[in-house]
C-alpha cells in the first residue's frame, strides 16, 4: 500500500539547491584538482584586493573563473587578455549567482614558461618606460681607484672577479658587498646593496652579478625595484649575470652588460700589461718624434747659419776694412807723393824766388830806392829835395836828392 507521505513531493529553496549543487561539486575528487587549458578572456585585475576574475574559453565553450590574491600574488607572469594558459583550478558554484566557476591556484603560461613571459612583460614596460635607452647609460671610468662588488660572498663568481681585478690593476681597491643572489630576500639585499654604494660613495664602478644557472636562479636579477635602482644609481653599473647566452632585466637597466662575472672584471679596470706596453710605445715613439724633430732643427739651425754667413755683414766688414786699408794706403802714397811733389815744387819755387830774392841781389853790391813806401823803379818818378830810402845788404839811408 502506497504512503501518501512518500508520493508527496519535496519543496526545497533555491539557496538549498545551490548549497547542495556546491557540495556535490566539491566533494568530487574529479574535480577538486583540474588542469583545464583554455583562452583567458574578459579579464579583470582587482589591484586593490588583488584578486583576479576571468573566464576560459575554448572555441566551443566558457567557464568564469577566479584567482584570489594568496595565489595570485604567487604568479610569475601577468595575465593577459587572449592568453592561452594552463590553470591548476577546483571546480566550484558560487552559491549568491547559482553560476559554477573555477577557483584558480595556480596558472602557467600553454606553451612557454611563466618566467619567460613575466621577463618578457617587465622587459616590455621597462623599455616603454624608457630605462634601458643608450642616452641615460654612464660611461665606464678608465682608471676606477675602487671598484664596488655584489655577489655572493661564497659563488665561483666573487673570487673571479677578486684574482682578475688585482692580476690586471693590482692599484685598485675592491669592496664586496655580500648578499643573496637567488631566493627570498634575494631582490631587497641586491637593491639594499646598490643603494648603500650610493649613499656612501664609496666606489667608482659597480659590478653587479652572480654564476650561471637556471632562469629560476637568475630570477633575483629580474626584479623590477631592482632595475630601478640601478637605473637611479649615480654610480656606473656592469651587470654581470650567468653565462653569455643568459640575459636579465639587471643586464638591459645597466650601463655596461658583461657576458661572464670575469669579463666584467676584465671591463671594469684596464690591463697594466696592456697600459706598460701602450706607455713604452709611447715613449719610444715620442722618442723617435722628439729625435726627428731635434735633428730637423738642428739642419734648420744649420742651413741658418750657412745663410747667416753668407749674407753676414762681419764678411760685408772686413771685405770693407779691406777696402780702408787698401784706400788708406792709397791716400797715404797720394799724401807721400804729394808731399814729395809739393817739396819738390817748392824748392823749385824757392830757387826761383832766391833766383829773384832783391836780398841777395843786394848781397851783390846792388840797393833799391823807396820814396813813400813805393820802390822807385825810374828816375823820372824822383825830383830834386825828394827823401829816399836806400836799401842795402846790411841796412837802409835816408838820402836827399840834390840832382837829376
Amino acid at each position: 500500500m502506497n504512503n501518501p507521505e512518500f508520493s508527496k513531493p519535496r519543496i526545497i529553496t533555491v539557496s538549498q539547491l545551490n548549497y547542495y549543487v556546491k557540495s556535490l561539486l566539491d566533494n568530487d575528487p574529479r574535480l577538486s584538482s583540474v588542469f583545464l587549458t583554455g583562452e583567458i578572456s574578459n579579464l579583470t585585475d582587482h589591484y586593490r584586493s588583488g584578486h583576479i576574475y576571468f573566464s576560459l574559453k575554448d572555441k566551443n565553450a566558457v567557464v568564469r573563473a577566479v584567482m584570489f590574491a594568496g595565489s595570485a600574488r604567487n604568479l610569475k607572469f601577468k595575465p593577459e587578455e587572449g592568453m592561452k594558459v594552463i590553470a591548476l583550478c577546483r571546480v566550484s558554484l558560487y552559491e549568491p549567482t547559482g553560476g559554477y566557476q573555477v577557483y584558480v591556484e595556480d596558472m602557467q603560461p600553454d606553451g612557454i614558461g611563466a618566467l619567460t613571459v613575466a621577463f618578457e612583460q617587465l622587459k616590455k614596460k621597462l623599455e616603454l618606460k624608457g630605462i634601458f635607452s643608450e642616452e641615460h647609460k654612464k660611461p665606464i671610468p678608465e682608471f676606477p681607484k675602487t671598484v664596488g662588488v655584489i655577489t655572493s660572498p661564497t659563488g665561483a663568481a666573487v673570487q673571479d672577479i677578486k684574482n682578475i681585478l688585482t692580476r690586471r690593476f693590482p692599484a685598485v681597491d675592491i669592496v664586496l658587498c655580500p648578499v643573496l643572489v637567488q631566493g627570498a630576500g634575494a631582490p631587497e639585499q641586491l637593491i639594499n646593496a646598490v643603494n648603500l654604494f650610493n649613499e656612501y660613495d664609496i666606489a667608482d664602478v659597480i659590478i653587479i652579478g652572480r654564476g650561471g644557472g637556471s632562469i629560476e636562479d637568475l630570477w633575483a636579477f629580474n626584479d623590477e625595484n631592482l632595475a630601478y635602482a640601478i637605473y637611479a644609481s649615480n654610480i656606473p653599473v656592469i651587470s654581470a649575470v650567468g653565462h653569455e647566452t643568459d640575459f636579465t632585466i639587471c643586464d638591459f637597466v645597466a650601463d655596461l652588460r658583461a657576458p661572464t662575472p670575469s669579463a666584467a672584471a676584465e671591463l671594469a679596470v684596464p690591463d697594466r700589461e696592456e697600459l706598460l706596453s701602450y706607455y713604452n710605445s709611447q715613449r719610444q715613439y715620442l722618442s723617435s718624434i722628439m729625435d726627428n724633430k731635434l735633428k730637423s732643427q738642428i739642419n734648420f739651425l744649420a742651413e741658418c747659419k750657412n745663410l747667416l754667413l753668407k749674407n753676414s755683414p762681419e764678411k760685408n766688414i772686413i771685405s770693407l776694412n779691406s777696402s780702408l786699408d787698401y784706400l788708406c794706403e792709397r791716400a797715404k802714397s797720394a799724401v807721400k807723393n804729394s808731399f814729395i811733389n809739393t817739396s819738390q815744387s817748392i824748392k823749385k819755387t824757392g830757387a826761383k824766388l832766391e833766383a829773384f830774392n832783391p836780398v841777395s841781389v843786394l848781397q851783390r853790391g846792388y840797393s833799391f830806392a823807396e820814396m813813400d813806401g813805393t820802390v822807385v823803379n825810374s828816375v823820372k818818378e824822383i825830383k830834386i829835395d825828394d827823401i829816399l830810402n836806400l836799401t842795402f845788404k846790411d841796412g837802409t839811408v835816408k838820402t836827399k836828392v840834390v840832382e837829376s
